[in-house]
């Protein structure tokens, strides 16, 4: 397992399925140790899941089914970059979401991360705000669009004012000076394209069908693609 918080999930997946499991059961699934299974039962239990156990040599778990709902699998660390995260949001963006996500996060803590993220939110300030406000429903589709390597077209205005039917293939959003981006690959210009989100009209890209592959990109990373003009100039070296 990659960390504890993952391997916690797939242990709740597991005790989960109503039945009742031997650390030695649980230790094969996850491929650890017994005792590690015991420490993770141990974690679950104080973030608030009722595990019981059955004593004996052949004892046993097993999750008490609860209306409740359980507890985020966060440690202090993660809280802590969760509400910076969403506070930077708050201070960049007129509208209401990240607060919202703050105010519901806080509530799906336990008391002791609880006091934490309340702790985070009285001692930060934000200065410069990062981000303008961004379309939340536009990220979403753009993160589906290319986790399915889907084509996608949509109405966009230039920096010029001109209006065009744009027919691309989305390769990753990136935010750079406050501004939201799509970097993708324009099918009817047959390159690579920055494109501002604000300008996109449509709420709701319409899917294409893909006739082709995508190509790779150009660059090794994003970062060094737009600091070299879009590949136009030579990577500077330190």
């Amino acid at each position: 397992m990659d960390s504890p918080s993952s391997r916690a999930l797939v242990l709740l997946s597991l005790l989960q399925t109503r039945r009742a499991w031997t650390a030695s059961e649980l230790a094969r699934h996850l491929d650890i140790a017994e005792r590690t299974v015991r420490r993770d039962i141990s974690r679950l239990r104080s973030l608030g899941y009722d595990i019981r156990s059955a004593p004996g040599p052949g004892g046993s778990y097993r999750l008490v089914p609860s209306i409740k709902i359980p507890p985020l699998l966060l440690d202090a660390d993660e809280v802590c970059s969760l509400v910076t995260g969403l506070l930077i949001l708050e201070a960049g963006s007129p509208d209401t979401a990240a607060a919202t996500v703050r105010a519901k996060l806080e509530q799906l803590l336990p008391p002791r991360l609880r006091h934490r993220a309340a702790a985070i939110a009285l001692a930060t300030q934000v200065i410069t705000p990062t981000a303008k406000t961004a379309d939340w429903h536009l990220l979403g589709l753009l993160a589906e669009a290319v986790a399915q390597q889907q084509h996608l077209q949509f109405t966009y205005t230039d920096q010029h004012g001109q209006v065009t039917e744009r027919l691309v293939h989305p390769y990753r959003h990136v935010l750079r000076d406050g501004i939201w981006y799509l970097v993708a690959f324009d099918t009817k210009r047959d390159d690579w394209r920055l494109l501002r989100l604000d300008r996109i009209h449509d709420a709701n890209p319409r899917p294409a069908p893909r006739d082709f592959d995508l190509p790779d990109f150009p660059h090794t990373s994003i970062e060094d693609w737009l600091t070299t003009d879009f590949g136009r100039q030579p990577a500077q070296v330190n």
